[in-house]
């Protein structure tokens, strides 16, 4: 037998159907009781009628609790009022599995008890519809980087070197030797652009920070893509177009969900191309213009970066950032040694930075002489190296946390509701 979606569910108006899925919740006026039903593509209200069915079929109104797993079967018919447009006459229901003590009820809980209730939690209407968010996201990224000439080349999870040092890195036992879990997978991601020329890697990544803010998790998604003869202008343009497409993308393809969260849309239509580029030195400028008591060099705070923001209606680019604030891969600005090419994205709307990237150091000398001022190890670095002595160009790339964009999109409040199970200084289950 055909296995029938909710969400497919208007091809079989007038037809008898039969639905595999969980109950959402149950509301019973005398002789009728109607079933709001899910089955993970979507809901849709079952009416059960005691004139249309058997006595044990009707007795399971009083019965049947949130979270019970059903298979229903009936009639569809269209009816405007019901979630989604249409609702099913029920002639039969078979119980799976009646839950009992469903611990997530419609009354308020605490941050603490949803997150030890995760793997619960996630069946809310809510968090169903930011997952589904997340989904898209993720698909239009691959889709921008495979539909533009990308190849994806995989990158490793456990690495002997820091991408930008080892004070935010976790260490693992590897065999005889120490091991870290990547915190990008950039250095990779540049080896694979003497191959393939434009290529991206998409995985998880680990920061060991230890920051309490609603931006950070200590494990995310990034997506990475590195170009060969692509300077920080041309990498400013690509990120450009892919947040563009990424965020048009979640517009069209994600109606339902963003209604749900009640996310005001305004704004993220208006992110389309050209975005505002403006230096380091102009970012702090309206700092002080707002009254912030900065200092030059710094990284920017969340509230910086949501009052840089703020001037503008879409993402600003803030490039050309100081060197010494920037890892030692940076290419520095050859018209200012003291400015690295770098760039960082900010949204509106007080979510602060998404994307970070910039241009390559692609000279070897200059390359070993970063490392040793930043006391890096030099033999885990060697095959970087490499890289610069055989067939070096200059090369650009950026990074995009999956997250960060989905608390953007979704318009939520905390990034820990973007990932089904989000790893945090506290929290490791469930």
């Amino acid at each position: 037998m055909e296995h029938i979606y909710i969400s497919d569910i208007a091809a079989y108006e007038g037809q008898e159907v039969t639905l595999h899925g969980w109950v959402y919740n149950i509301r019973s006026i005398g002789k009728v009781w109607f079933m709001i039903f899910r089955d993970g593509t979507g809901m849709i209200q079952g009416v059960v009628v005691k004139s249309e069915v058997t006595p044990e079929i009707f007795e399971l109104g009083s019965k049947l609790s949130q979270e019970s797993s059903v298979t229903i079967s009936g009639t569809v018919r269209q009816e405007k009022r019901s979630i989604g447009g249409y609702e099913l006459g029920i002639k039969s229901i078979k119980v799976h599995q009646l839950a009992t003590d469903y611990p997530i009820t419609p009354k308020e809980h605490g941050t603490a008890f949803l997150m030890d209730h995760r793997h619960l939690w996630l069946r809310s209407k809510l968090q169903h519809a930011i997952i589904r968010v997340r989904h898209q996201v993720i698909k239009a990224s691959r889709d921008f980087f495979d539909n533009n000439g990308f190849t994806l080349v995989d990158t490793p999870i456990l690495t002997a070197n820091a991408c930008e040092g080892t004070s935010n890195l976790f260490n693992v036992d590897y065999f005889d030797t120490v091991a870290y879990l990547t915190q990008s997978g950039q250095l990779y991601s540049e080896a694979s652009i003497g191959a393939h020329g434009k290529v991206y890697c998409f995985g998880p990544t680990f920061r060991a920070e230890k920051s309490k803010t609603r931006r950070h998790l200590t494990e995310f998604w990034m997506v990475e893509p590195e170009i060969a003869y692509c300077d920080l202008d041309e990498n400013m343009d690509w990120a450009e177009k892919f947040i563009s497409y990424v965020v048009g993308w979640c517009l069209e393809h994600c109606k339902t969900e963003l209604e749900i969260l009640e996310r005001d849309t305004g704004m993220l239509e208006k992110v389309v191309p050209p975005f505002p580029r403006v230096t380091y030195d102009q970012a702090v400028q309206i700092l002080k213009d707002n009254g912030v008591d900065f200092t030059y060099g710094d990284d920017f705070g969340g509230a910086d970066e949501t009052i840089i923001s703020s001037q503008y209606d879409r993402p600003v680019m803030v490039h050309r950032w100081p060197a010494e604030a920037k890892a030692f891969y940076m290419k520095r600005d050859e018209k200012n040694p003291d400015l690295a090419l770098g760039v960082d994205v900010l949204a509106p709307e007080g979510y602060g930075e998404i994307i970070g990237g910039g241009q390559r150091e692609d000279d070897h000398d200059t390359l070993v002489e970063r490392i040793l001022h930043h006391d890096l190890p030099m033999k885990p670095f060697q095959w970087y190296l490499d890289l610069r002595k055989y067939g070096t160009v200059p090369h650009s790339g950026f990074g995009m946390g999956i997250e960060r964009c989905v608390t953007w999109i979704t318009g939520i409040k905390h990034i820990r509701e973007t990932i089904p199970f989000p790893r945090t200084i506290y929290r490791l289950e469930p």
